[in-house]
């Protein structure tokens, strides 16, 4: 891994934190991507030092948040003229309906539109890459809901364990919709993966019960080191160099959901997704 470029959002804390570690010991230029930048400087110092080769950076974006994406994008192209992997891994839980500013249930803006635009924006500089990588990060929680059409944003009712599982059902039909399109005229793989039900502070904004349960019964889920390992491995790992459109778990491809491995569920999705950003033709960056 060494000499590659390696983006890694939401990477301050959890199983992107243990991600943006291991791949930098490994000697790849790691690339933090987080919101919260007192807790992201921190950890961007320990890797450094545990490393010693000063190969961690780090830029702030908030996931939510159209014009945040937009505006790091501009920015990252000022010290990388390409990416070899891209690692969707921000995520958050919430446990009240909230909108963006641009008008989205937050869920729905950081988990899904988040992945999709940061992918969008990046895309270029994944394709100057000789064999670029995608890793999105998606969740077992998909398997308990089913594409609600009529209510991306909550609006008409609000669930949080519903909207979470949406979300990261979407994730696995972006992903396959991704690797479709990428094949057409690029090298870049696209994979998305289940960690593991992990113990982490994903789940912190969540509700009572939600706060509760992982603070008192953490100790039976998945350590973050664990959930880690098959993000790692999509990054770094040869045997993956031609695989794409997967559903991993445990560094293993399985078979998501009936919901999930529809191809006209995926292709409807990013139709709905580019007319939502606004954005003519994926890819395509255009900062005006």
């Amino acid at each position: 891994m060494k000499e590659k470029v390696v983006v890694i959002t939401g990477s301050n804390s959890g199983i992107g934190r243990i991600t943006a570690t291991e791949i930098a010991k490994m000697g790849a230029q790691v690339v933090m991507v987080c919101r919260n930048e007192q807790k992201a400087k921190a950890v961007q110092d320990d890797i450094n030092a545990l490393t010693g080769l000063n190969n961690c950076d780090l830029f702030l974006c908030d996931f939510s948040s159209h014009q945040s994406i937009k505006k790091f994008a501009k920015e990252i192209r000022t010290r990388y003229n390409h990416i070899d992997v891209l690692i969707n891994n921000a995520g958050v839980v919430l446990g009240k309906r909230e909108l963006t500013e641009d008008g989205f249930e937050k869920m729905f803006a950081t988990n899904h539109l988040g992945y999709f635009l940061v992918t969008h924006y990046l895309l270029d500089l994944l394709k100057a890459s000789e064999s670029g990588r995608i890793v999105n990060v998606s969740s077992v929680a998909h398997r308990f809901t089913g594409m609600n059409w009529d209510n991306l944003h909550a609006e008409k009712r609000f669930n949080m364990w519903i909207q979470y599982g949406h979300t990261k059902l979407m994730t696995i039909l972006f992903n396959k919709e991704l690797a479709y399109q990428l094949k057409k005229n690029t090298n870049i793989t696209a994979n998305c993966l289940h960690p593991g039900n992990v113990n982490t502070n994903i789940g912190s904004n969540g509700n009572k019960l939600m706060r509760f349960l992982t603070s008192n019964f953490g100790f039976v889920l998945t350590s973050p080191e664990k959930g880690a390992e098959t993000s790692i491995y999509l990054a770094t790992s040869p045997l993956v160099h031609h695989k794409t459109g997967l559903y991993w778990y445990r560094k293993n491809p399985t078979i998501p959901s009936l919901e999930a491995i529809s191809s006209e569920n995926a292709r409807k999705l990013w139709e709905i997704s580019l007319q939502l950003t606004g954005i003519k033709e994926f890819g395509v960056v255009d900062f005006d």
